[in-house]
């Protein structure tokens, strides 16, 4: 249930992310035509890794909206950290969507920017402490290869076969993008979107 949860929560997101901002849209589908104008869609890890904007594009929405907003980590021994006194065995909570969207790690923290990610080495794999959307160390989440490859390969096939408008007449500017916060991050009022056959 896990995987099933916030890997739609994460597509949804991105999605969202999209509709909201056509200028990257249009950007991330262009990208697309040119990887496999070509070919045709071939979604393997070869061609989909030629996709540095759709994979910028997933980051910067996992640094916005990370399906996990808060991380439970154990210390592993006793620690101080900024003043504070941790003891060996302690639960801590991570504030992953707060990180996300520290000023002091990230410039313009609440704006929609995936170019942030293509001059850096930034990733999610538990290395980038400014960065974590899967956890790091221990416990990392262990379907973060999986949720990468789904994640990708779902969105490049979405995004490719097909054009999208939003349901109802609502226009890009006007899409609520509040969230609500639970175990996962969802939107409170949920992606409708009308696929239209290119």
């Amino acid at each position: 249930m896990a995987g099933l949860d916030t890997t739609s929560a994460t597509i949804e997101w991105v999605m969202a992310e999209l509709l909201h901002n056509p200028e990257k849209l249009s950007k991330t589908k262009r990208e697309l035509e040119q990887v496999f104008g070509e070919t045709g869609f071939e979604p393997e890890d070869s061609t989909i890794s030629k996709l540095t904007y759709l994979q910028a594009v997933v980051k910067e929405t996992l640094r916005l909206h990370p399906t996990a907003p808060i991380l439970i980590h154990k210390s592993v021994s006793e620690v101080d950290i900024c003043g504070f006194h941790v003891p060996k065995d302690a639960q801590v909570l991570v504030n992953v969507w707060s990180m996300g969207r520290d000023s002091d790690t990230w410039a313009d923290p609440d704006s929609f920017v995936p170019e942030r990610f293509l001059d850096n080495e930034k990733d999610f794999r538990g290395e980038d402490h400014g960065f974590i959307p899967f956890g790091s160390g221990r416990r990392m989440c262990p379907g973060v290869a999986l949720a990468n490859r789904i994640v990708h390969t779902v969105l490049a096939s979405l995004l490719y076969h097909f054009d999208w408008k939003l349901a109802d007449g609502e226009k890009s500017e006007d899409m609520d993008m509040t969230e609500k916060f639970s175990i996962t991050l969802h939107k409170v009022k949920p992606l409708k979107t009308i696929p239209i056959r290119k």
